[in-house]
């Protein structure tokens, strides 16, 4: 396998995890916020819905979201309409199962950095202030480091998907062939010299932002 090769899985892999956790950025912290403000047995089946992610086997998931993509689906038979072609098997469809699989670990740092806002400076602010104008200058900067840590950990995530993408993904070189595939299809050639190079990138990268997951968390200072 030549270098090209190689690094074709690895930046695939990279832009997956980039636009996974830009678009988890822009959903998610609405919905974090509106998930913060329910209530009762509402806010109890919202959020188990929302986490159920965590402990349900990504096969599972994978599984249910062939259903929904597939062509004979009401969304994905739309989807075809549209585009053309269907949505599994397809880097949209990657996208849309990362995002699935990956939702919590952004949601509950988000809702956790809104709720260690303080009461009072969201009450002073509003007195001046609208309701969007209190949440785009005064409760994102304050929840900044949540934030910080939830984005971090969605790229990280992402990065390690295995049962989703190769479910809903399959294994199309330059499509849908992330690292993770790409490192457990050359563990079955045993090629160990590839596998070997895969195995450290990912390993080093996610110690690297779980690192900074850490520092962010800690408030430590970058030596």
């Amino acid at each position: 396998m030549n270098g090209e090769s190689i690094w074709q899985p690895l930046g695939l892999t990279l832009e997956l995890a980039g636009v996974t956790t830009l678009l988890l950025l822009l959903l998610g912290l609405p919905l974090a916020y509106g998930l913060n403000r329910l209530s009762g047995v509402t806010a109890i089946v919202s959020e188990a819905l929302v986490g159920l992610p965590i402990v349900l086997p990504p096969t599972v998931l994978g599984y249910y979201l062939l259903i929904v993509f597939a062509p004979g689906s009401l969304f994905g038979g739309a989807w075809e309409h549209v585009f053309g072609r269907t949505l599994a098997f397809s880097f949209p469809g990657l996208v849309a199962g990362s995002i699935l699989y990956s939702l919590p670990f952004a949601i509950q740092p988000y809702q956790t950095a809104f709720r260690g806002i303080p009461t009072h400076v969201v009450e002073a602010a509003s007195l001046e202030a609208n309701p969007i104008q209190t949440f785009w200058h005064i409760r994102l900067p304050l929840a900044r480091p949540g934030i910080v840590v939830g984005s971090t950990l969605v790229f990280a995530h992402t990065l390690g998907e295995f049962g989703v993408v190769l479910m809903i993904g399959g294994d199309i070189p330059g499509e849908t062939r992330v690292a993770s595939i790409a490192l457990f299809n050359e563990m079955q050639k045993l090629n160990f010299g590839v596998a070997h190079v895969y195995a450290a990138i990912l390993l080093i990268v996610s110690f690297v932002l779980l690192g900074s997951v850490t520092i962010v968390q800690r408030r430590l200072p970058f030596w």
